[in-house]
């Protein structure tokens, strides 16, 4: 079997080849391609490849960008830190993808499922109404400011100053890095919707916070995760322990 990688971090390039070699020695990589411009290049001069593990973004752009302008007939496993390229993902030859950091059980995973597939077994349908609703988040644009009426004055807020978005008693508020706390008219909800999902998560039902803004990070009772936040003296802002994994493979998105 050969498998071309597709993968411009050097160091991801190489924990991806090892993975793949303890899976099976025997796999063949005929190539470690960083950009968009050299995986085209190459499928335009070599025979496809049996499998290909590719990284959505790349150096020179995104990874889809290739089925444009080659010919790629090989199944896909894509490599991605953002949920949000999901579908588009399955929508070009994809088996799977792969959240980093990726775990080698779940690359096994997804070889295996290659090899059921090769076999003549259709393991990997997926209904077309999940396709066009991750296709819409894929090409979301998210909000990158808030207006915020203060007295008889408006102020735009860009999210770049933002800490932290909380609610208190049914209200919205929003804090920015200079302190200044301001009411807005969205709940918590609609905010994660609008919100770039690579900036800001939700540790809780009270809190959205920007990774921006975060100082500090200390264990908290009950396996949960306490918050220092940058110009806020708030000591009671806490990774809910439902939320603990999650948050922590977000940080190293």
């Amino acid at each position: 079997m050969t498998c071309l990688i597709i993968e411009d971090e050097i160091v991801a390039a190489e924990r991806l080849r090892d993975m793949v070699m303890h899976y099976d020695k025997s796999v063949e990589i005929p190539a470690v391609i960083q950009s968009v411009k050299n995986a085209v290049a190459w499928f335009n001069s070599n025979p496809p490849p049996d499998i290909i593990l590719m990284d959505i973004q790349l150096s020179d752009g995104l990874s889809f960008e290739i089925f444009e302008k080659a010919i790629v007939t090989s199944p896909v496993i894509f490599t991605t830190a953002f949920e949000e390229y999901t579908l588009k993902a399955f929508k070009v030859n994809s088996i799977d993808y792969l959240l980093k950091p990726i775990d080698y059980d779940e690359l096994k995973n997804a070889f295996d499922k290659f090899r059921k597939s090769s076999l003549g077994l259709n393991v990997y349908k997926y209904p077309q109404q999940v396709f066009d609703k991750i296709l819409q988040s894929f090409t979301r644009e998210y909000k990158s400011r808030f207006v915020i009426k203060v007295g008889e004055h408006i102020r735009i807020v860009p999210v770049e100053e933002i800490n932290c978005f909380y609610s208190i008693e049914k209200a919205t508020f929003l804090q920015t890095i200079s302190n200044h706390n301001y009411d807005i008219n969205y709940s918590l909800d609609q905010l994660q919707d609008l919100l770039d999902p690579a900036k800001f998560f939700r540790i809780n039902r009270q809190y959205i916070v920007a990774y921006a803004a975060i100082k500090d990070i200390v264990q908290y009772s009950n396996s949960r995760l306490r918050l220092k936040l940058l110009h806020n003296e708030n000591k009671d802002i806490i990774v809910s322990r439902e939320k603990v994994q999650d948050f922590k493979g977000w940080l190293e998105k």
